[in-house]
């Protein structure tokens, strides 16, 4: 199992960190670096600044977002961070969520899996530097009756094939993302629940699509928190599995919240939300089980973080993708290298 570092949302408060932590896990022999985007920093920005900052790690974009733009524009961004970065780039996409996608961008929000698998046939095929035509339900390239031609890409990628990723949470993405892609992003793993919640189903569409899970990269992220007093440490990050159970999406539609009830917590789910979605954010922290958040994130000792890699590994986890928490950079190096003392102790690096 490999360790990767997943350094959230530029503009979170850490920036003058982060490239410090990115340059640590480069030299510590981390595998890869992955940033975020939402409504503010974008991915491919990030993703720039650090690989020409560090040597071997590779960088990937966890996620760029589909709704954000038009598959050939992701193909061009893409072959030209492969290029700069000398191969080390990884695509990460996925489709966000209805708030982000029709609030933000003006794009509905419909048929996400139809428009997934367009999207990245389009993208292979331009990255694949082939002369881009398609037709297809939400894109059709050239436009037919006008002046635009098949083109082709003029840009040359580092690599012939740039490894592609989807960040899925439900059964039938999930399903998908086995069959089409070259790794899933996946975000609060329990590995005690990982062989239900999502590995059967990407498991699932590898065989649809001829495969074995040999090859595919199975990537969630954990936070991680090094010390003694686990429940403190679980008390971290209270608000921010509050915020994904409880606020991320709308009632109807929060996939967060919805992982959450297939992992057992049907009850507990909706309390979080019914608290977050009315305004009190502290009583759905307060509401948030100790469970829930030992279950997914990495607390505690070495020796406890170790075991519990141990399960991950055990559970199909290929790269964990570790967040590292503190509140100073001492502090998140620390945990940085921690997780590369727990791998080496589980046998596992």
């Amino acid at each position: 199992m490999r360790l990767g570092i997943n350094l959230g949302y530029w503009g979170a408060g850490m920036d003058s960190d982060n490239l410090a932590v990115a340059q640590e896990a480069d030299r510590l022999g981390y595998d890869v670096c992955w940033a975020a985007e939402a409504y503010g920093s974008d991915a491919p920005t990030v993703l720039s600044w650090v690989a020409a900052q560090t040597e071997s790690i590779d960088v990937g974009s966890a996620i760029m977002q589909i709704p954000a733009r038009q598959p050939a524009m992701t193909a061009m961004t893409a072959a030209t961070l492969d290029s700069l970065s000398g191969g080390r780039f990884r695509l990460g996409l996925g489709v966000s969520g209805p708030q982000v996608s029709e609030g933000w961008y003006g794009v509905k929000f419909d048929k996400p899996l139809a428009r997934t698998r367009e999207y990245v046939e389009i993208v292979r095929k331009a990255m694949s530097r082939e002369r881009l035509s398609y037709e297809g339900q939400h894109w059709t390239l050239p436009l037919p009756d006008g002046p635009g031609k098949p083109i082709k890409l003029t840009v040359h990628p580092q690599r012939e094939h740039i490894p592609l990723y989807i960040a899925a949470i439900g059964p039938k993405n999930l399903e998908q993302t086995g069959e089409i892609a070259d790794g899933a992003l996946l975000i609060f793993p329990s590995a005690d629940h990982l062989e239900d919640t999502a590995v059967k189903y990407l498991r699932a569409g590898r065989e649809k699509a001829g495969k074995t899970m040999d090859g595919f990269d199975v990537c969630p992220t954990v936070p991680l928190a090094v010390g003694d007093d686990i429940n403190g440490l679980a008390d971290m990050f209270r608000p921010y599995t509050a915020l994904y159970v409880g606020g991320m999406g709308s009632r109807k539609q929060n996939f967060y919240n919805q992982l959450a009830q297939r992992m057992g917590y049907e009850k507990e789910a909706a309390e979080i939300q019914d608290k977050y979605l009315s305004g009190d954010k502290n009583g759905a922290a307060a509401a948030v089980p100790h469970r829930l958040i030992d279950q997914t994130t990495l607390l505690g000792s070495v020796e406890r973080i170790s075991e519990r890699m141990q399960a991950y590994a055990a559970a199909g986890v290929t790269t964990l993708t570790l967040a590292p928490a503190g509140f100073t950079l001492d502090e998140r190096i620390a945990a940085l290298r921690a997780g590369t003392d727990a791998l080496e102790r589980s046998g596992l690096a």
